[in-house]
């Protein structure tokens, strides 16, 4: 056997070992295990605080609607950003900034990582991060990969990129197209706890359309019942993260981009 024919066999025989390695942190999209047993990746925070976060955005249509139910009730939540939607609404992504909300991002496009290699996540991430950062001034610190899955080199980017993988630990399953504002409060508190992050949507770009709706109607109801169980509400800023997270964010806000 040649050279040539030892280094390919070698090749063939390591690529499911690759493969595995790549995948495995996919193990974390199982919220049970995750929130036991990963609690910083799954957003836990302080016992009285719960985190409230939406995924996709910005949208004209939507976003707007979302932005003026939480300025009348005061309260400030984090927005994970799609980099090819900010593009399209610069204007409201410094809105949201002006607002006082944090921002993080949740790449460039909405699609799986376990389907790109290391150099096309680094640069799908980079390029939506500095992008957010360019629009408000601001790095953001705080990443969302989409559908909740990471890989081994989402977790390398992240690192490289000084951003912090947050999940979530309930949601309101407020995508489908069968989602309404009772299910999708039904669905948010039945897992609620103090230290938990919600996920919401405040756009359907990738959910069922107008989906959105269903989570702006349970919002009210879910905003009183965090209220009736004593836990304070805002953004996962506020939400006790542990020292090496806290302390990025103590940086961020006052980090200006140069």
């Amino acid at each position: 056997m040649t050279t040539a024919q030892l280094i390919r066999t070698a090749a063939r025989a390591a690529l499911p070992a690759l493969a595995a390695a790549h995948a495995a942190p996919v193990i974390s999209t199982f919220g049970p295990l995750r929130n036991r047993v990963m609690p910083r990746l799954s957003g836990r925070g302080r016992a009285d605080h719960v985190a409230l976060t939406f995924d996709d955005g910005p949208d004209p249509l939507s976003t707007p609607l979302f932005l003026r139910l939480l300025a009348d009730r005061r309260v400030h939540a984090t927005f994970f950003l799609l980099g090819s939607e900010a593009r399209r609404s610069p204007g409201l992504v410094r809105e949201i900034a002006a607002a006082g909300h944090e921002i993080g991002i949740h790449g460039w496009l909405h699609r799986p990582l376990l389907l790109r290699g290391p150099r096309a996540t680094y640069d799908d991430f980079a390029r939506a991060r500095d992008l957010v950062g360019d629009l408000t001034g601001r790095r953001p610190l705080l990443f969302r990969p989409p559908y909740g899955v990471m890989s081994t080199a989402a977790h390398l980017a992240a690192r490289r990129l000084d951003l912090t993988p947050v999940l979530w630990t309930c949601w309101g399953e407020d995508w489908t197209a069968r989602a309404t504002p009772e299910s999708v409060h039904r669905t948010v508190t039945a897992d609620l706890d103090g230290g938990g992050t919600i996920l919401l949507h405040d756009s359907d770009c990738t959910s069922a359309p107008g989906a959105w709706r269903s989570a702006l109607g349970a919002l009210p109801r879910i905003l009183d019942t965090c209220e009736q169980r004593g836990y304070a509400v805002g953004p996962l800023r506020d939400h006790g993260l542990s020292r090496p997270a806290a302390e990025r964010h103590r940086r961020g806000a006052t980090q200006e981009v140069t």
